[in-house]
């Protein structure tokens, strides 16, 4: 009676689960039932009339049809109580079970094998009664009791009737067994049920929290970004001031002294332009406006320029570069990416590495290329090794050293990776070093290289717009440019930038990103487009939120970031302006 209050009782989450079940199983038994208690009418039809075993087989296709037309419309009556909606299922078990019972009628008339068989048809149909509804006690017991209890009582009453017949006996014994048996496996099957549906609410409830903890993680992510992005843009400002002025002076006559304090200088601002730079290649990558740009290269060109540029820093430690590219290897791959990945991880093997040497090593493997780098250094933790491609994750350094980084160089190396669909693997173990390999997709087209011309056109008859709303950047702006022999317009707004132009036509138009208010450097170069039509302009910029960088892309104009360096600054111009570059030898 325990086990039955349970299960009359269940909660409305499992009521509401136990509907479904019934419905989606509503329209699956009516024909095969009605098949089976056709053969009981069929026996029946040899001694009873036509309109009793015909009238009661179309009672039973009434009810089983209209059984399972209410059963499937359940779960949509929402209107109701679940527990209302409940109670409707089992009265209607109630009713399929008392008329199917009512083919015992026919009993008394039959022959011992038709009884026999209505027996097995009775308790069949109850046993899938258990499978279809889960083991519901109430809709098992509501099917059982009137068709099976009243076939135990018959067979015992004819047995007793005919003392030297204990075969009924026996079917009658096995049938009161099996309806036991069945009682027993309804509830233990409804249990596996419950336990079932919990742990799926479990599921469900663990997924919903989840689900809640991503979103936070991805708010956390945006907020990071937009924090970097504002710290970013505000210390870029008077960094690419600095390096501006730095600039000029160095064009300047100095002294030797002078001269290598400005040297000192310069190499200062190089190092902490390349640490924003990191930041801002994390942004471009996240803001997925990085395009890959796939061409076939020699990449054995390019493993020796590397060495050759990382074999003074190496040999500083002491440590040798070692190039193992014996034939030409071309690859189809962005080559500006791919040399960025290869120098990040250059980098790092000198950095941590203290004695031996660095191997760079390129093979030809079936159709691909496989470009190895292996160090003899520390080598990295095995527990450590699914976090080093973390954004500022770094080993080694709980000081947080600024010579040894941001801890941002695996993290662009992994995104890198990721968009030019390379094959990037890492093996390391502590105090054997570590390897990086990649494979690359390899081509047999040869590239095809040709030098861009350049008209030798003069800087002295350049007059440059700049447009800034810090007033020491554009001094600095001024300073540099004049001392390049440029005429230089300053101005700090979309409005005053038309003024200036309408006043005296300039030849290149230099615009910050981020002005005052609403304003901003893509609408003071448009602006200036509709007087002078494809007029050259750069924007300059110190924001490196992903949403900024995306409408920087789709403006389609070339954007500097802020610092600029010098040599950056006049190449940009001369590209944009088809000038011959003043460059100086450094």
């Amino acid at each position: 009676m325990a086990a039955l209050k349970h299960t009359l009782s269940p909660s409305a989450s499992i009521e509401s689960e136990l509907l479904k079940l019934l419905a989606r199983q509503g329209w699956m038994g009516p024909v095969p039932t009605l098949a089976s208690l056709g053969v009981i009418a069929f026996f029946a039809s040899s001694h009873m009339s036509p309109w009793i075993w015909g009238g009661w087989l179309c009672l039973c296709a009434f009810v089983l049809f209209g059984r399972s037309a209410i059963l499937i419309k359940l779960p949509t009556l929402t209107q109701y109580p679940e527990s209302v909606r409940m109670r409707a299922a089992i009265s209607l078990s109630i009713v399929n079970g008392i008329v199917h019972g009512l083919s015992l009628v026919a009993f008394p008339y039959l022959t011992d094998l038709e009884r026999a068989v209505q027996t097995m048809i009775l308790t069949g149909i109850g046993s899938i009664s258990v499978v279809t509804t889960a083991g519901f006690l109430p809709i098992s017991l509501a099917y059982l009791i009137p068709t099976l209890l009243p076939t135990v009582g018959l067979w015992t009453f004819y047995t007793l009737d005919d003392s030297s017949n204990f075969i009924g006996f026996a079917v009658a014994v096995m049938v009161f067994w099996s309806s036991a048996i069945m009682v027993v496996l309804s509830r233990d099957t409804y249990g596996l049920f419950e336990e079932s549906f919990a742990i799926r609410q479990r599921q469900t409830d663990m997924n919903e929290k989840l689900k809640g903890a991503l979103q936070e993680a991805e708010s956390a992510s945006r907020a990071k970004t937009r924090f970097l992005a504002s710290a970013s843009h505000d210390l870029r400002q008077p960094i690419h001031a600095l390096s501006l002025f730095g600039g000029a002076l160095t064009k300047r006559p100095l002294d030797e002294q002078s001269r290598e304090i400005a040297g000192h200088m310069d190499i200062a601002l190089q190092s902490l332009a390349s640490r924003l730079d990191s930041l801002l290649d994390i942004s471009k990558l996240d803001a997925g406006i990085v395009q890959a740009t796939k061409a076939p290269f020699n990449l054995r060109l390019m493993v020796e320029r590397l060495q050759d540029e990382f074999m003074p820093a190496a040999i500083n430690k002491g440590l040798k570069v070692w190039l193992d590219c014996a034939a030409d290897a071309f690859v189809n791959t962005d080559e500006i990416l791919l040399e960025r990945i290869v120098r990040n991880l250059l980098a790092n093997a000198i950095k941590y590495t203290e004695r031996g040497r660095i191997e760079l090593c390129v093979e030809h493997k079936y159709n691909k290329v496989v470009l190895t780098i292996k160090d003899s250094g520390r080598g990295i933790p095995l527990e450590e090794q699914d976090h080093v491609f973390e954004e500022f994750y770094q080993l080694h350094n709980p000081e947080r050293d600024h010579t040894k980084g941001l801890g941002l160089g695996l993290a662009i190396v992994k995104r890198l990776a990721d968009l030019l669909e390379l094959d990037l693997s890492m093996d390391s173990m502590i105090g054997s070093g570590t390897v990086f390999t990649m494979c690359l997709p390899a081509s047999s087209v040869m590239p095809q290289t040709q030098r861009p011309t350049v008209n030798n056109l003069s800087w002295d008859s350049l007059c440059a717009l700049v447009i800034d709303d810090e007033h020491e950047v554009g001094l600095g702006m001024k300073a540099l440019l004049e001392s390049m022999g440029c005429k230089v317009l300053l101005a700090e707004g979309t409005l005053d930038a038309l003024s200036q132009a309408k006043a005296e036509r300039p030849d290149i138009v230099l615009a910050d990103f981020r002005l005052r208010g609403e304003d901003n450097g893509i609408l003071t170069i448009r602006t200036i487009r509709e007087l002078y039509r494809n007029i050259p302009a750069i924007l300059i910029s110190g924001d490196t939120a992903p949403e900024r960088l995306r409408e920087a892309e789709d403006a389609s104009i070339p954007l500097l970031h802020k610092p600029v360096l010098v040599d950056d600054l006049e190449a940009a111009i001369a590209e944009a302006c088809e000038l011959e570059a003043l460059l100086e030898p450094r």
